[in-house]
């Protein structure tokens, strides 16, 4: 009996050996389709899979808010009844002077304005209206969900306060420039027109890395997108041309330019036909507006530490390392001064090809 039992128990072995080889040979490997368990993660590029940045839009939600996950709902909202319909209309009508000259409409400013709201809805929306309403609020202004010159005087404030050469011009100090060694010249595919661009080393780097992903992101619709076409200017240089043009300080150049510190860029935005990348006529700057690289730029570029003189879509400063020790405004040379104003040319009276010329204040 025992001789029996110890051959039964062996051939028990043998089949449990036996079964537990072929489950081994003929089921479905980890990771395969019908898998209970997904394939071991594999190292990745962090920045290659982050979720691509939300874009706002000034037109119905659209595919551009489905990059931020789920769509803004933009039919309800606690804002006031009429709001929505008073800003849907003002958008194209209202008539003020923001920077000191007559314009009609605020669609210029809508992409900057939603940017400041935390909204990708369109203007003439409850949702708009609503984000609005609760910016209003948190800033101790009244609820009323409405764009108005009061409303966006309050955003412009800190709008040119987030820019450190304003916030030392206001005590009266121009920035000191960077020696020539102390700039990194860009290259040539990086300059629109054949310009010599030169600008400091650290504020060149952020460029590239904002173009590289400016790029990715699909918004680069024109050769010259992102091309720079004003970068450091010599302080004497700009002087010298105040002075030789008589207008300095006034509505085209100033004594004191941003362009000195060598962290000032002018990029190509976009231009309405007729019109160069940097003229400030209303149609030329809407068209800028309303195109998916500025969209892009007003919610991505601080993220490079670049922040936007919002009146020019194309200039933009960058905040990375601290200006230059300076000098009193008021020590400057002041051939060809005209009263001091934030009001860039208006090129509006002109022809385009004279408004093409047009050069920032800043």
């Amino acid at each position: 009996m025992k001789a029996l039992r110890r051959l039964l128990w062996g051939l028990g072995l043998l089949a449990l050996a036996v079964g537990g080889f072929w489950l081994w040979v003929i089921w479905p490997p980890w990771g395969q389709a019908g898998s209970p368990s997904p394939a071991p993660a594999q190292p990745r590029d962090v920045a290659a899979y982050a979720p691509p940045q939300h874009v706002p839009s000034i037109d119905p939600p659209s595919a551009l808010t489905a990059l931020s996950g789920a769509p803004e709902s933009c039919d309800g909202g606690d804002a006031p009844e009429t709001a929505a319909a008073v800003n849907a209309a003002s958008l194209t009508t209202l008539a003020w002077s923001p920077f000191g000259k007559p314009e009609t409409g605020w669609e210029i400013y809508a992409p900057r304005i939603a940017a400041e709201i935390g909204t990708t809805c369109a203007p003439g929306s409850n949702g708009f209206a609503s984000a609005l309403a609760r910016w209003q609020g948190a800033h101790g202004l009244q609820r009323t969900g409405v764009v108005d010159p009061a409303v966006f005087a309050a955003m412009l404030v800190r709008w040119h306060l987030a820019r450190p050469f304003v916030r030392v011009n206001r005590e009266g100090t121009c920035p000191g420039a960077p020696p020539d060694a102390n700039l990194a010249q860009a290259d040539p595919k990086e300059s629109y027109g054949g310009k010599a661009i030169r600008l400091r080393p650290g504020a060149l780097d952020a460029y590239r890395r904002m173009v590289s992903e400016a790029r990715a992101a699909g918004v680069l619709r024109r050769p010259e997108s992102l091309m720079i076409y004003s970068g450091f200017r010599s302080p004497d240089a700009d002087a010298q041309r105040c002075a030789r043009d008589n207008n300095c300080q006034g509505l085209i150049r100033t004594i004191c330019s941003a362009h000195r510190t060598g962290l000032a860029m002018d990029v190509f935005i976009d231009a309405a036909p007729g019109f160069g990348p940097d003229s400030s006529a209303d149609a030329n700057r809407l068209v800028m507006s309303r195109s998916p690289l500025y969209r892009w730029m007003v919610v991505n570029a601080p993220r490079f530490g670049f922040v936007n003189y919002v009146y020019e879509p194309w200039h933009w400063e960058w905040t990375g390392e601290p200006l230059l020790p300076g000098v009193p405004i008021a020590s400057l040379p002041q051939a060809g001064s005209e009263s001091v104003t934030e009001l860039p040319e208006d090129s509006t009276s002109r022809t385009p090809a004279a408004a093409s010329g047009a050069r920032n204040r800043r």
